[in-house]
Parts: structure tokens; C-alpha cells; sequence
């Protein structure tokens, strides 16, 4: 029996079961709870330009593939970016949204963007490609992006005659490591002590840590912590995406995947870091402070999860996107991938060569940021 293709608007159109059923449950950002929380939230739609369009496959009842997409009239909140892109478009008079984007809106991480159950037949995800791309005719898009997708799938996704973009982030490895100290011993004496002397200033400021699941954070703690996102977006001039409704939705859905790092000085928060929990990664995702202190971000931000993960024996923890100051404090630079399909045949061609000298130049990029790590091995 062939399979049966549905556009689906909302999430809220099928079970939890049947999409979760599609291999990502290592994955919170890509589970159902998740991305359905930030639809029934007001997190998307036309006033952030994220409509959901997602690709579903269907054999009989059972949903065996899918694809996260949704139809984009901005380049807001993807981190693959492709401002320029939209530029020359309008320059040579053309359209560039809408277009159509794979992704967990908001979030640059990595993980399989072709959702398939473990039953689904052979041919799923060629069905998968070939539904979205006429989703594409008739929604006018300019283009097709699949964003943070795994490395397995970029390399399918080229052979398809997509084109690959190279990018870089700075992950964390846990080489089996029983405490934090056993994790400094693999750093070089300097680096060992510049850490050392980062958590001391905090601790010195009489500051503690409160770490909380969804089950564990209570309303008030949402409340400060919403503040607290609402205030770096201020700050840096950005838009505040994520509503208090989507946070306190997904810590009650979907509890165990949430962690909520609580900076407390003197019976108060002063600042809070918001991770998602993987089935084997840790992913560092919002930061606000409402008091500067010395090396605060770096204790919330990454020392505090670090020790999350060596005590829960995870194997990974990325932290977010961009930032250098990453690797003095162990996380080392990392390909990251995004894929794009362009209809029009002259973008298109100059595209692929914009894409092919950005990655050499990624490249050399990582090889140098490789030499600036903290371990001693490497130093």
C-alpha cells in the first residue's frame, strides 16, 4: 500500500504516541510536548512568521514518517544564516519568502529532522522529500532548509542534490569522568587554574545553586526565570519568542526533560540558565541575570551543567550557539550541518559555490579554534 500524505497545521491534529513513536526521544526540542507547546503557546504563527506546514506520512493508521517544517516569512530564529541570501534575492527583484523550513524553531540543535518509525518502509524519507518539495510549488517558497539535521542524514540530503552548509558549534565530551576535579586533571595547569579561580569568585559572592526538573520548579520559579529571559533580549535588542505559558506547559508535559539552574545570593534569584535534558545530552539553551557577578555566567551556564551531566552520566553537553570563550572551559569545536534545496536555477548554481568556499574556510576555522582547547593532550 502506498503512503498517504498529510499537511498538518497543528500538532494538535494527531496523538503524542504516533509522532514520539518516530525515534526522538532522545531529542526533547523534537518531541511532540515540546514543539506542541510552542504552537498552543503563541511562541509561532504569523506574528513570529513560523507557520507550521508539517510533512506527515501515513500506512493505514500508523504515522511512519514526518518532517518538522513550517513556512517562514523571516530568517528569525533558525541560526543558519542566510541574510544575505534574502538580500540579493530582492535586489535582483525576486522573492525570498516565503520559503520553507525543517527545523524546532528557536533551537540550534542537532538531530534527525526525516522523523521515521522503526517500522516505516524503505522508500519514507525519498516520499518525505519528494511530498515537501511539492508543498514548496504550492506554497509559492523560494526554497527549502533543513537546519541542524544529523550527519547521516546532510550526507543523504546531498545525494538528493541538496546543498550542504557547513557550520560550527563547541560541544563537551564526557570521557568518563567521576567528578568535576577528575574532569580538570585533563586540563593543562593554566587552564586548571584559570576554572578553579572562575567558580571560587562565585563562590566567594556567597552564591548557590538550586537545579530543578519540571516536576520540582514551582510557579514563582517560572515567573523569576521569565523575567530573567525577557531581560536578555532586552538587553541585547532581540525579541523575547518563548512565553511563560510555553515554559510552564513543557515543565509539566514533559518534566524530566527540563532543568532549571537557579543562581540564589541572599535568599534571592540573581540568575537562572534553562537546559533541556536528551536521553544522552545535556542542551544549554537560555541565560538571564538580574546582578552582575564575577564568572556568574560561566558557573550557571556551564560548570553547574557540567556537573549535571558527569553525575548523570550523560555523554554530551551543548551548550547553545556561538561563543568562543567555550573552549577554554572544554567545549571544543564542532561541524554542524544545515541542507538547502533552491528552485531557482542561477541562485542555485551560486549558491552551491558560495557553500563549497564557505566550508573551506569553515574548516580551516575549526582546525585553528582545535588549537586554542584546554586539554592537555592537545595543549
Amino acid at each position: 500500500m502506498s503512503l498517504q500524505v498529510k499537511i498538518l497545521e497543528t500538532l494538535k491534529d494527531i496523538d503524542a504516541n504516533q509522532w514520539n513513536a518516530l525515534q526522538v526521544s532522545a531529542y526533547p526540542f523534537l518531541r511532540y510536548e515540546f514543539l506542541l507547546a510552542l504552537e498552543s503557546q503563541g511562541c509561532l504563527g504569523e506574528k513570529y512568521g513560523w507557520l507550521p506546514r508539517h510533512v506527515t506520512l501515513w500506512k493505514n493508521d500508523r504515522l511512519v514518517g514526518a518532517s518538522p517544517l513550517y513556512l517562514k516569512f523571516n530568517s528569525y530564529g533558525e541560526f543558519v544564516f542566510d541574510w544575505s541570501w534574502a538580500d540579493a534575492y530582492q535586489r535582483n527583484g525576486l522573492a525570498y519568502y516565503p520559503k520553507l523550513v525543517s527545523s524546532s524553531p528557536y533551537t540550534p540543535a542537532t538531530g534527525p529532522k526525516l522523523l521515521l518509525h522503526p517500522e516505516a518502509p524503505s522508500d519514507t524519507r525519498d516520499v518525505l522529500i519528494k511530498a515537501t518539495l511539492e508543498l514548496s510549488k504550492h506554497a509559492d517558497a523560494s526554497s527549502i532548509h533543513w537546519l541542524f539535521p544529523t550527519s547521516n542524514e546532510a550526507s543523504w540530503l546531498e545525494q538528493k542534490g541538496f546543498r550542504l552548509r557547513l557550520g560550527c558549534q563547541f560541544h563537551w565530551t564526557n570521557n568518563e569522568y567521576s567528578s568535576f576535579d577528575h574532569y580538570l586533571e585533563s586540563f593543562s595547569a593554566q587552564k586548571r587554574k584559570k576554572v578553579k579561580r572562575e567558580r571560587r569568585r562565585v563562590k566567594e559572592a556567597n552564591i548557590s545553586f538550586r537545579l530543578l526538573d519540571g516536576n520540582e520548579a514551582s510557579d514563582a520559579d517560572w515567573q523569576v526565570f521569565h523575567q530573567l529571559y525577557e531581560s536578555t533580549f532586552d538587553k541585547r535588542g532581540g525579541i523575547p519568542t518563548l512565553s511563560l505559558g510555553f515554559f510552564k506547559q513543557i515543565a509539566e508535559t514533559m518534566p524530566e526533560s527540563v532543568l532549571l539552574v537557579l543562581a540564589i545570593h541572599e535568599n534571592e534569584v540573581v540568575a537562572a540558565a534553562f537546559n533541556l535534558v536528551g536521553e544522552h545530552t545535556l542542551y544549554g539553551r537560555h541565560w538571564g541575570c538580574f546582578e552582575d557577578f564575577h564568572s556568574l555566567h560561566f558557573e550557571a551556564c556551564y560548570y553547574q551543567g557540567l556537573e549535571y551531566c558527569i553525575e548523570k552520566g550523560l555523554r554530551s553537553f551543548e551548550p547553545g550557539a556561538q561563543g568562543e570563550h567555550k573552549i577554554s572551559r572544554g567545549f571544543l569545536p564542532t561541524e554542524t550541518w544545515s541542507a538547502h534545496w533552491i528552485s531557482h536555477p542561477g541562485f542555485d548554481t551560486a549558491i552551491k559555490r558560495f557553500v563549497l568556499d564557505e566550508q573551506d574556510g569553515m574548516r580551516d576555522y575549526i582546525e585553528e579554534l582545535q588549537q586554542r582547547s584546554p586539554f592537555k593532550d592537545s595543549a
